[in-house]
Formats: structure tokens, C-alpha cells, sequence
């Protein structure tokens, strides 16, 4: 039997391939997939094969292979481990107990402050956004994912969540909502994103 943070090692696309789930888009670093939890057009469920973790932007959840397993073949963490450990693929079936949620968010904030960090401030130099700019509207956010700590380029939305960016990272903590700035202003202008938003910015000032 495999120790558990052996079992976390092995890879999602390896466990997704056996289902005859393929990415849609795929590169050395992620693979983008339509997500295997609910029905979707648009890959929005992301494999990060260097950290070897997932994440599914429509529910705002992710996590380890470990609970990718317990949502996929509906089963407890003991059965994962089980199921994983043993090399099993045929899929089990069992009903969850009521004491486990069906849904844990896999990021959590831990805190916000100035953003300041170099490599962050790096990156959006490279992205040819001018920090200055960023400074007055992101934040540098730190939080975890199943007890491992991390840290982005934060951009508040109206609900209270955060979306994430950094160059190795895309993502979002729960719940997902737009951001609106209001510049007393009639025109209204939309961005998809708010690296868009910083780079019209950066943009507009040169």
C-alpha cells in the first residue's frame, strides 16, 4: 500500500486518461479540460501537471488526485485511498455519508497585503503592465491548498472572492462574482479579465 502523499504523486492525467478523459489544450506546465464534474462547452478544468493538482473554475474547487477520486467515483477518503493504492480501476460506486460536504473549496485565503512581492512584480512587468497601476487595485494575496502555501496577484470581486494570477497560476477563491469600478462615468467598458483591465490601463497612461 502506498503512503498518502506517495498516492498525492500520482498524476491526474494519468488517472483522467484511464477514464478516456483527454485535454483540450495541452502544454508541459497544464492541460485544459471540460470538466469531468458537470456538464460544460468551454474547458474551464485545469490540470497543473508540475504541482500535480486540479482545479475546476466553474465550481471554484480543486484539490489533489485524492479528491478528484472522491468526487469522480463518489466515495470517502479512506475508499480513495484504497482505490488509489492499490492500482484498482474499475470504479466504485458508494454513497458518500451525509458527515462528509460535498464540497470543501480547495483554495483558502489566508491574508492580503500591498503587493510587493519582486517575483509578482516581475511578472506583470513582463506582461508589460505597469506596476505602479497594478498597485492601486490588486493585492498580494497568500493561501493554501490542502495545507500547502502559495501566493498571487489578487484582484478582488464585488462578492468578497479573489481571482488569482501569477505565472504559474490562474484561479479563483470562492465566490466568483464581476468586479465593478465605478469612474462616474456614462461609458461603460468590460474586460474578461482584470490582466486586461491593468494592461488597457497600462495602455492608456503610455
Amino acid at each position: 500500500m502506498k503512503t498518502i502523499q506517495a498516492i498525492k504523486r500520482l498524476p491526474i492525467r494519468t488517472y483522467l486518461a484511464g477514464r478516456g478523459l483527454y485535454p483540450t489544450k495541452d502544454n508541459p506546465r497544464y492541460g485544459l479540460y471540460l470538466s469531468p464534474l458537470r456538464e460544460e462547452r468551454t474547458p474551464s478544468f485545469k490540470v497543473d501537471y508540475l504541482q500535480n493538482l486540479w482545479y475546476d473554475f466553474g465550481l471554484g474547487a480543486g484539490g489533489s488526485i485524492i479528491d478528484l477520486v472522491m468526487r469522480l467515483e463518489r466515495c470517502d477518503f479512506a475508499q480513495a485511498i484504497r482505490f488509489l493504492g492499490s492500482g484498482e480501476r474499475t470504479p466504485m460506486v458508494v454513497p458518500v455519508s451525509s458527515s462528509v460536504p460535498p464540497t470543501v473549496p480547495a483554495l483558502r485565503l489566508l491574508s492580503d497585503i500591498p503587493l510587493r512581492h519582486p517575483a509578482l512584480v516581475g511578472y506583470l512587468s513582463s506582461r508589460g503592465i505597469d506596476p505602479d497601476i497594478a498597485f492601486g487595485y490588486c493585492r498580494e494575496v497568500h493561501y493554501a491548498i490542502n495545507g500547502w502555501e502559495y501566493f498571487a496577484i489578487g484582484f478582488r470581486n464585488d462578492a468578497g472572492g479573489w481571482e488569482l494570477r501569477s505565472e504559474r497560476f490562474k484561479g479563483g477563491i470562492s465566490p466568483k462574482h464581476i468586479t465593478t469600478i465605478d469612474n462616474r462615468s456614462d461609458t461603460v467598458i468590460v474586460f474578461e479579465g482584470f490582466m486586461d483591465f491593468l494592461s488597457y490601463l497600462s495602455m492608456k497612461k503610455q
